[in-house]
């Protein structure tokens, strides 16, 4: 199976490549939306801000990548790679993916950004993910939040002071999680090992 990871200039990805690579898996990393999208599954990274991702998409490449996951292709978004997801930012810069309808918004509270482990709490649906992970603490590194629409796209939540937020979200084949798998010790590699199951499922 080939795995892309879109780069779109969030520095150091190491831990993810390696939270990745499994056998019968060969992880590529791609600046060009038209090259990622044609991998076997994708994975938005989490590092940096709404503004540079959006700009390294180009006009061209959201129309691309948005069509791409609409048809199904298997995609990870991972803290700033789930807010792209989204149709826009309170961050500001061009218009998101919008694959989830909603809106980013920056976290209500007093201590921005939320840096450290902090308790996911399931939704009303099981995720099988979740589930086989055995993920209940993970880390988080975020000042913005998803706002999605429709509630019932939500399977984890998580709490910032009083600001409950979505923790993790799921629509048809896309996966969005604010916090970093690849950062959440054992369970949250568990995770991502579990994701790639499912895509090979």
């Amino acid at each position: 199976m080939k795995l892309s990871i879109f780069d779109y200039g969030a520095g150091n990805l190491h831990s993810l490549i390696k939270a990745l690579e499994r056998p019968g898996i060969t992880v590529q990393v791609d600046t060009d939306p038209a090259i990622a999208v044609t991998a076997d599954a994708l994975v938005l990274p989490g590092v940096g801000a709404f503004p540079a991702a959006t700009r390294a998409l180009g006009s061209d490449g959201r129309a691309v990548m948005q069509a791409a996951i609409r048809d199904g292709l298997p995609t990870l978004g991972i803290c700033l790679g789930m807010q792209v997801l989204f149709d826009a930012s309170d961050e500001g810069g061009d218009d998101g993916l919008g694959v989830i309808a909603g809106r980013v918004e920056r976290l209500h509270a007093a201590r921005v950004p939320q840096i450290g482990w902090n308790q996911l709490e399931l939704g009303e649906m099981r995720d099988s993910l979740l589930d086989a992970s055995e993920l209940r603490i993970a880390y988080f590194a975020n000042s913005f939040v998803c706002r999605p629409v429709d509630l019932s796209t939500v399977t984890a939540w998580s709490t910032h002071e009083q600001d409950r937020f979505p923790a993790m979200v799921r629509v048809g084949r896309c996966t969005g999680v604010q916090f970093h798998p690849e950062k959440s010790s054992t369970a949250g590699v568990s995770f991502v090992h579990a994701w790639l199951h499912e895509v090979q499922a």
